[in-house]
């Protein structure tokens, strides 16, 4: 009776074509996992081969020149690396609060459910427009719009550096609102999915020892989420750095260095959009070298998401 079982229960042995397909299968999604890491390395090579020149030629000085002149050869991307920076950051700060508001505002129920569900869906078609439309539209309908109270801020502050330049048309400010308008889905999208993934019984405990709905939501929800609204948060601060066709068409694209969001400015996206079809000799060099410096800010950014998301994450386990 045992033997019989146990015959019954045996492992069958694998014939060999099975073995081998296997061992195959592995080795084909080794290569093909391997292919992203080549490829990232190749680019990042092939960058820093071309920005040799430039690097052996200014060194750290071209970070913190704004000197852009082909005509005596001489480059330096502080204004657009100031330019990236400073819309990017301005930018996530004013879509912070959006993205998290509206993540709340639909994962509540301060709504009917068919409205939430109808919120979502704009804020989802929102991500799927082109930067291109949204460039257009940027340059013949928001700073037209926006053009008359930004001449009443220079009025009023005039006087401080920040609001030193008056609004003539494109500038820093239209580019950091249409930044706003891109990042805004993705901060939107991933607070919404890391709301909805804390457990009910934690809203339930916090309701049932007499928290509001505020109170619970800022005392208890959030706290649990952070690790993945951060990450969001980061995500669209890569998304801002690296955009371009929006940001070109609606900066100015000068590289006159201003402290005021009101004059038109730089950003490296848009230097090498505009750039880099005409350039010969020396200037492809300095312009690789604006992307060598854009391909490192990235990877800081994502590398500090990991890093500060892993942290968030142990500390609310």
């Amino acid at each position: 009776m045992d033997k019989a079982i146990k015959s019954k229960f045996s492992l069958r042995k694998r014939p060999t074509s099975e073995k081998l397909v296997d061992a195959s299968f592995k080795n084909i999604v080794v290569a093909m996992a391997s292919m992203v890491a080549i490829v990232l390395f190749s680019i990042f090579a092939v960058v820093y081969y071309e920005s040799t020149e430039s690097i052996s030629r200014y060194g750290l000085r071209f970070l913190f020149s704004s000197a852009w002149n082909p005509v005596t050869d001489e480059y330096g991307a502080f204004t657009a690396i100031y330019g990236t920076l400073f819309t990017s950051i301005a930018s996530l700060l004013i879509a912070i609060p959006l993205g998290v508001g509206t993540a709340i505002f639909i994962t509540e129920n301060i709504i009917p459910k068919y409205i939430r569900n109808v919120i979502g869906i704009m804020v989802e078609l929102l991500a799927a427009i082109p930067s291109v439309v949204l460039g257009l539209w940027a340059v013949f309908i928001m700073e037209p719009f926006i053009r008359p109270f930004l001449n009443i801020i220079y009025e009023l502050f005039g006087f401080i550096p920040f609001f030193g330049t008056q609004p003539l048309g494109a500038g820093m400010m239209p580019a950091i609102l249409i930044l706003v308008v891109m990042i805004l889905p993705i901060i939107t999208s991933i607070s919404k999915d890391s709301l909805n993934q804390v457990p009910s019984k934690l809203r339930q405990a916090a309701y049932g020892i007499g928290a509001s709905r505020w109170t619970t939501i800022f005392k208890v929800i959030i706290p649990a989420a952070i690790s993945g609204i951060t990450g969001g948060v980061l995500l669209a601060l890569g998304r801002a750095m690296g955009e371009t066709m929006a940001v070109t068409m609606i900066i100015g694209n000068s590289n006159n260095f201003s402290w005021s969001i009101f004059a038109p400015s730089y950003t490296i996206s848009s230097m090498l959009a505009n750039q880099f079809g005409e350039a010969d000799g020396s200037q492809v060099s300095s312009l690789m070298y604006a992307a060598l410096i854009l391909m490192i800010l990235t990877l800081l950014v994502n590398v500090f998401a990991q890093w500060i998301v892993k942290r968030l994450s142990l500390k609310y386990q």
